[in-house]
């Protein structure tokens, strides 16, 4: 089709030049037209010739293009021809192999039916065979099937229960193996859940104000008096919304009793200047260090007791500002030296050893710096530090199993100390509440069968039960002593650990008349 435009267009070419020609050739000569018109003619059949041999040229291309095209499709059309025979032989293969899985399957059916069949076939020939023993053993043995069941599951209940005992007691030792690792889990667990609330409680001071004009007084122009204040006594002072209050924050009680005289000597002078804050500081300071000595002196010389160093007078002193699970240290030490003078008197002791050790007992809570050691172990240091006797000085280390007991004096001061911080309302604790948990605790070890008397002892830390010893075991005793156990501890709230003993024994008694 390209070709035949090429060549019209050639056509239109020559006449287009031919009706030139024609007009130019009436104002020529005749010789000049012919020239003209040869000319014309010539140069028509150059480019006639020259379109036909592009046309030829196109022609050719286009061909070996269409030629490209049809090979590559046939060659497409072979590999998916290829491809279908492939998959065509792949599935015949597996239609072989499922129908030999197939014929394999109905031989193993075959074979379990049959089997199957002699299974019911023997299951018959058992439960034929079973009935006929047991009526010979209930002729034999002279009971009936139902009542050697009963026999039967009592054995096996008596010996499930011992079974059941040894592996409990089997377990537990193997949970006394990691004991020690728990018990600090849980120990962690606990810190987080009450550090908070213990923090707020033994690390704050309130300071009442009379009116909250004082608070822009003792902050002062742009913070500089309070400043000075935390400055000079290394503590914490808040001053928030609170009402006529003001927050002293500190770990160290003797510096919150410093801040709160000097700023209670500050209010009442009405001076409040940094100047005037290092100045009352610093007598406060000096007046705090006179009386923890004069605390000291004195409760040494109420008990009677002589030549101590004076370091540890000073530490006798601190246990005032110190406190232990809200009773006062100070107080707690006195009560501990007086309980072990009048307990060595009785067994024929040296009272004033014995006051002397319980007095110090507590000393390792106080020192000006706290090494990462038990506080008895910290105790002890100090004491040998000052050329306290070895008794006295095992005693402050033993007093909590930390040192082993070398002398009479150590389990004095271990039972005092226990009687003094246990003692009803010591630490918090109302006498009510205190009488009414041991009741309770009392209670519920009495509500199991084979209990014949209960006892709650330290303050409620241990409950011993009495049991028949004709009516529970050996196993059966320590099975109780973990099922009250656990009883206490999901339904009573209590402070510490609560030891559960259980005791079985036999009395023989006898009359001579």
């Amino acid at each position: 089709m390209t070709t035949l435009w090429i060549i019209a267009a050639a056509g239109v070419s020559a006449v287009v030049v031919g009706v030139i020609s024609y007009f130019g050739m009436a104002k020529m000569t005749a010789a000049k037209r012919n020239a003209i018109l040869k000319e014309a003619e010539a140069a028509g059949e150059m480019i006639k010739k020259e379109k036909i041999l592009q046309a030829k040229e196109k022609f050719i291309q286009m061909k070996s293009e269409h030629d490209r095209t049809v090979n590559e499709r046939n060659q497409k059309v072979a590999q998916s021809e290829q491809r279908a025979k492939q998959l065509e032989s792949n599935l015949q293969n597996q239609q072989r192999e499922l129908d030999r899985k197939n014929t394999e399957l109905d031989k193993q059916k075959e074979n379990l039916s049959q089997q199957l069949a002699g299974l019911e076939k023997r299951k018959e020939e058992l439960a034929r065979t079973i009935k006929e023993q047991n009526a010979l053993l209930e002729q034999i043995g002279g009971m009936s099937s139902e009542q050697a069941k009963e026999i039967l599951m009592e054995n096996m209940k008596a010996e499930a229960r011992a079974e059941a005992a040894t592996y409990v007691n089997d377990t537990i030792e193997e949970a006394k193996m990691t004991a020690g690792k728990e018990a600090k889990r849980i120990v962690i667990q606990t810190i987080q859940r009450v550090a908070t609330e213990t923090a707020i409680e033994n690390a704050v001071t309130v300071f009442n104000i009379d009116n909250d004009e004082v608070k822009g007084r003792i902050i002062g122009r742009e913070g500089r008096n309070i400043r000075a204040l935390e400055a000079a006594t290394g503590v914490e002072i808040i001053v928030d919304d609170t009402p006529e209050a003001i927050i002293l924050s500190g770990f160290d009680p003797v510096r919150r009793e410093i801040a709160r005289l000097a700023l209670h000597q500050l209010v009442s002078d009405g001076r409040i200047h940094p100047a005037r804050i290092e100045e009352v500081v610093t007598k406060v300071e000096k007046q705090i260090e006179e009386e923890i000595a004069e605390v000291g002196k004195r409760t040494a010389i109420d008990l009677g007791i002589h030549n101590l160093h004076p370091e540890l007078i000073r530490l006798i002193g601190k246990m005032k500002y110190r406190s232990s699970y809200g009773q006062n240290l100070l107080q707690h030490a006195r009560e501990t030296a007086n309980l072990c003078g009048i307990m060595a008197s009785e067994l024929g002791l040296n009272a004033k050893t014995a006051r002397r050790a319980g007095l110090l007992h507590d000393i390792g809570k106080v020192p000006d710096d706290e090494p990462e050691l038990p506080h008895a172990i910290i105790g002890m240091k100090l004491a040998e530090k000052y050329k306290e006797r070895p008794d006295i000085c095992n005693a402050i280390g033993a007093h909590h199993d930390e040192a082993e007991m070398t002398s009479l004096i150590a389990p004095i001061v271990q039972v005092c100390d226990a009687i003094s911080g246990a003692r009803p309302g010591a630490r918090r604790e109302v006498v009510e509440s205190y009488i009414k948990r041991l009741k309770e605790m009392e209670d519920i070890a009495q509500s199991y069968p084979g209990v014949m008397k209960t006892y709650a002892i330290q303050a409620g830390r241990e409950l011993r039960v009495i049991v028949g010893a004709d009516k529970l075991g050996d196993a059966e005793s320590e099975q109780l002593s973990r099922d009250i156990a656990k009883k206490i501890q999901d339904e009573m709230t209590y402070p510490g650990q609560v030891k559960i003993t259980v005791i079985r024994e036999t009395r023989a008694v006898s009359y001579a008349k």
